[in-house]
């Protein structure tokens, strides 16, 4: 009897720890996290809308990652004054350089003036997207929070009269770490 109490004690005290090893779940430390939010400087228009379809960061590890994407059509003069619009938020990232974000902008842009609301043109938004440079790491269980400053202003251009179209002046307006 003392024989088997001898294998049997050992035996469940291993299955035990075994069983414990596996029931903890640790972080996996080779991923960061970002959050991309749009703000705007004051411009002299009454609304400029831009359609965000997709948005992506460049981790130069990895190439472009495809973030999950609060897309929609976004008035930039409503995003003033410290009011921001959240593009993805809390998404996991491998840990690396995130060299650039990029936006894929959609078709239904446009711009309000006092003589009416007319199609704002976009030369290659939806195609290669618009890039921002940004050269920020993502460190293990870090977030990253990028607020970019989308410049309604400095980027609508009149082409004639009625006709507008939009080159993206866009900056790192801040970037936090926590």
């Amino acid at each position: 009897m003392k024989t088997k109490l001898k294998i049997i004690v050992p035996a469940i005290v291993l299955l035990g720890m075994i069983a414990m090893m596996g029931s903890c779940k640790k972080e996996n430390p080779a991923n960061g996290y970002m959050t991309v939010k749009m703000t705007d400087a004051p411009a002299n228009y009454l609304a400029v809308n831009v359609e965000i379809i997709g948005v992506s960061a460049y981790v130069d590890n990895v190439g472009w990652v495809d973030l999950p994407c609060n897309a929609g059509v976004y008035d930039l003069l409503t995003l003033q004054n410290d009011v921001t619009a959240t593009l993805a938020s809390n998404v996991t990232l491998p840990v690396g350089k995130v060299s650039q974000v990029r936006l894929l902008l959609g078709a239904n842009n446009s711009i309000t003036t006092l003589t009416g609301t007319y199609d704002l043109k976009v030369p290659s938004g939806s195609e290669s997207g618009l890039k921002i440079n940004l050269h920020e790491d993502i460190a293990p269980n870090n977030h990253v929070v990028v607020v970019l400053d989308f410049d309604a202003g400095l980027s609508v251009i009149e082409n004639r009269r009625d006709s507008y179209s939009l080159k993206p002046v866009i900056k790192v307006e801040s970037v936090t770490h926590i």
